[in-house]
């Protein structure tokens, strides 16, 4: 991770920020953080969960849809980048014609772990997801090969960790029924 040297934007700066370079960043504390491109076990291990939530969105006939790279405001001058968020129609539409960085909480976020952001998934965004009241947040790590479960209680996240052919549990999506070793095993060619 690289801070750029802007030293010091606000979120309506951040917001229509364009440096040329097709880069993404992450704001923290109003500074500008260059997010590393993914690998391909990344892409791979999200387009299925993508997939699957949407799936599952439509089989339920849910008002919801599921994004890839949005982001989320998770404080004055904060905001992340999301590897999967679940969202209602109805905060997609008061995004319809602005940057797709919600200022609600997602009913759903997931996180992919890389090697760089194992801090930044397991320790910041867990702190700052919880103090924006997400719901439900998912830690998918094929360096440990396993599925972290957090679920918001009393503003605090409550986790359950999955692993091997352990089915995920989840709140949003109780019924759906997939096994940990098949979501990692889809970031393989």
């Amino acid at each position: 991770m690289v801070t750029t040297p802007v030293t010091s934007i606000t979120f309506e700066e951040y917001l229509t920020y364009d440096d040329g370079t097709g880069f993404h960043y992450e704001l923290v504390d109003g500074r500008l953080e260059l997010m590393n491109p993914p690998t391909i076990e990344h892409f791979l291990i999200v387009d299925f969960l993508d997939t699957l939530l949407k799936a599952e969105i439509k089989r339920l006939s849910l008002h919801w849809l599921c994004f890839r790279e949005s982001g989320v405001r998770t404080g004055r001058n904060k905001s992340r980048l999301t590897d999967l968020s679940v969202v209602t129609l109805e905060q997609a539409k008061e995004l319809i014609d602005k940057s797709a960085v919600f200022q609600s909480p997602p009913l759903l976020i997931v996180e992919v772990v890389s090697p760089d952001s194992v801090k930044r998934d397991y320790r910041y965004k867990r702190s700052e997801y919880a103090a924006l009241e997400v719901a439900e947040y998912w830690i998918v790590d094929p360096l440990t090969a396993q599925i972290t479960v957090l679920l918001l209680e009393e503003g605090l996240y409550e986790e359950k960790v999955f692993t091997g052919n352990q089915q995920i549990v989840s709140q949003t999506f109780p019924e759906i029924a997939i096994a940990v070793d098949l979501v990692l095993s889809s970031g393989n060619l």
